[in-house]
């Protein structure tokens, strides 16, 4: 279930949606689009949209130590947010 996302967190959210779209991406990815003065800001980004539940994540099928992300249509996690 998706929760509203503080200011600070949309704003990255739109970044990365307006690159992926629903299309799959890596830490790796998200670091260029973002560009965030410290990577590990990335990280956090990643996690709170997961904790919101506006992302997905998966595991690597080649590399399990790393992780696949899929950003939440708006659309759908606002209509979420609305039945609550």
């Amino acid at each position: 279930m998706s929760k509203p996302l503080p200011k600070w967190l949309m704003e990255r959210y739109s970044i990365l949606w307006k690159r992926f779209n629903e299309k799959e991406f890596d830490h790796d990815e998200s670091v260029q689009i973002l560009k965030e003065e410290k990577e590990r800001l990335v990280s956090v980004v990643l996690s709170e949209l997961k904790k919101h539940g506006w992302l997905t994540v998966k595991l690597h099928p080649e590399d399990s130590r790393k992780r696949i992300y899929k950003l939440k249509n708006p659309e759908d996690a606002i209509n979420e947010i609305e039945h609550t």
